[in-house]
């Protein structure tokens, strides 16, 4: 009895320690009894609405504290002659809201964004993710348009409504882009702006406001990264076999040899005797610089400095462990081939 009594005459109405994660919740204590409520405290970074059978008849937006006894409040006339003549079925409803700022909502295309490669001309998978802040402005409008009277909704359930309506129009600007593999990261700030910018309408649409839109990155799919991972290590054994002065298809005949005179499964002797013959041969060749000779023409205007000579065993030698470095012989060719230069000392 003491209990109802005390409710009868609560003298305070406040939104006391709201969740983080909570953007609109009603205001409820034993029945919503509010008819002798004097005061309203609407604390820092929050709002106040108060609805009556589904039409927001009145509304707080600045934080304060305010004496509801007075009768200065223009809607507040209305909502206490509502308040002491409800009947159970037609109470007044008290929104609270969170007016602050829903910092670092994360972000993310939902499955990479497929287009051609400009540089490497093969199509490419492309993700992007990130994060935004913003804050409700319009709470009004959201909460007759969207929330509809729902007793609590929480930050995420509108998160998932921005996500679903963002995440299109920064798909298209990033396909028709078609930002190179190797030129992605230095348009970040680029695709930042422009999500931005494009964004702001969604936002402003279901009443808030975008305060700011980061890229944090960009991730191509594996079978993008696979094939950009294969033409590096191709590129860099090209540039390896260059600098040996190699052309390309003598190493190619090289690794063709070597793979069979190691190829224990054939069971041919003679053909893997063959194979370590011609790969000796093949080497001999590499180092003696028979198969990179420069045209005559080439040659005739473009002299070298000095000539090199085949027979040298310091070059060969030098040339040997170059070739050993790079991974294009190993370690037991090596000493072998090696032996047979110092044998010619």
């Amino acid at each position: 009895m003491s209990n109802s009594f005390s409710n009868q005459l609560r003298s305070v109405i406040e939104w006391q320690n709201p969740k983080s994660d909570t953007l609109f919740e009603k205001w409820t204590q034993n029945g919503d009894e509010i008819k002798n409520a004097s005061k309203l405290i609407v604390g820092p970074g929050q709002g106040c609405l108060f609805v009556y059978e589904g039409k927001v008849e009145g509304f707080f937006e600045e934080e304060g504290l305010y004496d509801l006894k007075t009768g200065n409040i223009p809607f507040w006339t209305t909502i206490k002659n509502i308040m002491y003549k409800f009947e159970s079925a037609h109470k007044v409803g008290i929104y609270f809201y969170r007016k602050a700022e829903m910092q670092n909502i994360r972000w993310g295309t939902p499955s990479p964004i497929t287009y051609k490669d400009p540089v490497y001309n093969f199509p490419v998978g492309l993700g992007a993710f990130g994060n935004f802040s913003f804050k409700i402005t319009k709470a009004i409008d959201f909460f007759t348009n969207v929330i509809a009277g729902e007793d609590y909704y929480p930050v995420k359930a509108i998160q998932k409504v921005i996500l679903s309506r963002i995440t299109q129009p920064i798909s298209d600007f990033l396909a028709k882009a078609s930002f190179s593999y190797v030129d992605i990261d230095k348009h970040r700030n680029e695709i930042a702006e422009f999500s931005k910018t494009s964004c702001e309408s969604i936002f402003s649409e279901l009443g808030f406001e975008l305060l700011d839109f980061r890229i944090e990155g960009t991730s191509f799919d594996e079978e993008t990264r696979t094939r950009i991972g294969r033409i590096a290590d191709m590129s860099a054994e090209a540039q390896a076999i260059k600098e040996l002065g190699v052309s390309y298809q003598d190493y190619q005949q090289l690794e063709a040899l070597k793979n069979m005179a190691k190829n224990e499964g054939g069971g041919n002797l003679g053909m893997q005797m063959g194979a370590g013959l011609g790969m000796g041969q093949m080497m001999g060749n590499m180092m003696n610089g028979q198969n990179q000779q420069a045209p005559p023409q080439q040659q005739q205007n473009n002299p070298p400095p000095t000539q090199p000579n085949p027979d040298d065993p310091m070059q060969k030698l030098e040339k040997l462990k170059k070739m050993f470095d790079a991974g294009f012989i190993d370690e037991q060719e090596y000493k072998q081939k090696k032996q047979e230069i110092l044998s010619q000392f």
